[in-house]
C-alpha cells in the first residue's frame, strides 16, 4: 500500500543524506516534495501541515545544519514524527471478561467476516479458545462464508435461528461461549453500504446489551480519507477501542492509515492483508514508519519466518549451510516457505536498505520466475537435485523441455546454484566452528 509513498519520501531525503551539512534551504526544498507526496498520498491536509512543521522546527532548531551527518539525522526526525503519527492511543489488546467480546463493526464491503475469522485465527494463537459469531442475519451469504471461515481454522460459528434479533443472536452466543468452555467471543456485526440511522442504532443498542471488551471498526485502506469519516460516524454513536484497517496490500496510497488515528484520536491495533486467514499483523508504528523510509522492518521478517518454519528444520538447514551441503531440493523447499510469509515485493521492503527493489522483486514474481525455478528443479531426478554436477548436456534439454523453459534458463539456474554453493563454502570456512545466522531469502526463522 505505502509503495508510492516510501519511494516519494525516499527520494526527497536522498537529497539530504547524500551530503554531509545541509543548509536551512536544503531543508525546505526537501520539505516541500515531502508535503506534496504525502497530500498525493491522500494523507489529511491538517496532518500533512503539522507534520511538516514539526519536522521543520526541529531539524533547523537544532544544532543540525551544521553536523556532517545532518542528512541522516533529519531522517530519524522525520522517521520519529511519522511514527508519533501512528501512535495515537493505547494498543493494547484487552481480552477482559467471561467470556471475552470482541464486536467488529464497519460497513459492508470493508472486510469485517474475513477480519473476524482473522481475529479468531490471532485469539487461538494466544493460547485462547474463541467463538465466532455471525450476527448479520441480513446477508445469509455472509453467516455462509463466516461457518466456511471457521471450518478452515477449527474455530466454531456460532449462527441464530432463521428471524431472531441481532440481540438474540449474540446473547445466544455468550451462553453458548459458556457451554463449550469458550473464553473469546468474535461478533461479525451487520454492515450498511453507507452510513444510516438504523446501522447506528443497531450496533449502538447491541454494544450497551454486550459490553464488548474491545470494539473493532474495520476499515478499508483503499477508501482513503473517507475513512476518517466513517470512523468518526462510528466513534459517535459506539464507543470505539480500536481500528482494523483491511486490504492493506492493495494500491491504496496510504493516507487513512497515517490520517485515520492523528485525527479521531483511535488507535490502529492490526492490519489485514489478503484474503486468507492468516493475513493478519499486529500494528507496531516504528516497524511501519521505518518500513516506509525504507529502513526495512526486521522483526516483522523474522515473525512471519518463524510461522512457517519450525525451529528443527531451521537448526537442520543452517546446518548444512554451514557444511555447503545445501542442496536444489533444499532451495525448492525454502521457496515454498518464502512464498508462505507473503508477498516478495512486501518481504523485500521489510531488509534495510532493500526498500527500493521491492517492485523489481515483485514484478519478478509477477512474470513467473520463481514459477519457473521450481518447475525446472521439479523436473529434474532426485539425484540430480541432490547433485547438479552430474547435469551433461541430454540431461539438461530433457529437465528445459519437462518444466517448459529453455535450455539457457536450466544452464543460468544451475550455475547460480553452483556460484552460492562456493559462497557457502567460502563463508563456512572463515567462520569456523563458530555459529552462523542464516540469511537471505533461504534463511529459516529462529
Amino acid at each position: 500500500m505505502f509503495d508510492s509513498l516510501a519511494e516519494r519520501l525516499r527520494r526527497s531525503l536522498a537529497s539530504l543524506t547524500g551530503r554531509g551539512r545541509v543548509s536551512e534551504a536544503d531543508v525546505d526544498t526537501a520539505m516541500r516534495e515531502i508535503r506534496l507526496a504525502l497530500l498525493e498520498a491522500d494523507v489529511n491536509f491538517r496532518v500533512v501541515r503539522d507534520f511538516v512543521a514539526r519536522v521543520r522546527e526541529r531539524a533547523v532548531g537544532a544544532e543540525i545544519l551544521g553536523s556532517l551527518t545532518a542528512g541522516q539525522q533529519i531522517v530519524k526526525i522525520v522517521h520519529d514524527e511519522l511514527e508519533s503519527i501512528l501512535s495515537v492511543g493505547d494498543r493494547t489488546l484487552r481480552l477482559g471478561g467471561n467470556p471475552a467480546v470482541v464486536m467488529l463493526v464497519g460497513l459492508q464491503g470493508s472486510g469485517k467476516t474475513t477480519t473476524a475469522a482473522k481475529l479468531a485465527r490471532h485469539a487461538s494463537r494466544l493460547g485462547r479458545r474463541p467463538l465466532l459469531v455471525a450476527a448479520d442475519p441480513y446477508r445469509p451469504a455472509a453467516v455462509d462464508q463466516l461457518e466456511q471461515l471457521g471450518r478452515t481454522i477449527d474455530v466454531p460459528v456460532h449462527r441464530g435461528p432463521q428471524g431472531a434479533a441481532v440481540i438474540d443472536i449474540v446473547r445466544g452466543a455468550m451462553d453458548a461461549a459458556r457451554r463449550l468452555a469458550r473464553d473469546t467471543v468474535v461478533v461479525d456485526t451487520a454492515g450498511r453500504l453507507t452510513i444510516d440511522d438504523a446501522l447506528m442504532a443497531e450496533i449502538s443498542s447491541l454494544a450497551a446489551a454486550i459490553k464488548p471488551a474491545e470494539t473493532f471498526l474495520v476499515v478499508d485502506a483503499m477508501t482513503g480519507q473517507e475513512s476518517v469519516a466513517v470512523a468518526t460516524a462510528f466513534a459517535a454513536v459506539v464507543p470505539l477501542s480500536g481500528l482494523v484497517l483491511s486490504k492493506v496490500d492493495g494500491d491504496a496510497r496510504g493516507g487513512a492509515a497515517l490520517s485515520i488515528s492523528a485525527v479521531t484520536g483511535i488507535p490502529v491495533k492490526f492490519l489485514g492483508t489478503g484474503e486468507k486467514v492468516d493475513g493478519l499483523e499486529v500494528f507496531h508504528p516504528d516497524r511501519l514508519a521505518g518500513r516506509i523510509l525504507g529502513m526495512g522492518d526486521v522483526l516483522t521478517l523474522v515473525e512471519r519466518a518463524q510461522e512457517v518454519v519450525d525451529a528443527e528444520s531451521a537448526t537442520r538447514l543452517e546446518a548444512k549451510l554451514r557444511r555447503a551441503e545445501f542442496t536444489l531440493e533444499d532451495m525448492l523447499e525454502q521457496l515454498g516457505q518464502v512464498q508462505k510469509m507473503g508477498p516478495i515485493g512486501q518481504l523485500v521492503s521489510m531488509i534495510p536498505g532493500m526498500g527500493g527493489m521491492a517492485n523489481e522483486a515483485q514484478a519478478a514474481v509477477d512474470r513467473g520466475d520463481l514459477r519457473q525455478t521450481e518447475a525446472i528443479i521439479r523436473s529434474m531426478t532426485p539425484r540430480e537435485r541432490r547433485d547438479p554436477s552430474i547435469l551433461g548436456g541430454s540431461r539438461r534439454r530433457r529437465i528445459a523441455a519437462g518444466s517448459g523453459a529453455g535450455l539457457a534458463d536450466v544452464n543460468r539456474l544451475v550455475k547460480q546454484f553452483g556460484e552460492m554453493k562456493r559462497l557457502m563454502k567460502q563463508l563456512g570456512g572463515r567462520g569456523g566452528g563458530r555459529r552462523t545466522a542464516s540469511v537471505g531469502p533461504f534463511a529459516g526463522g529462529r
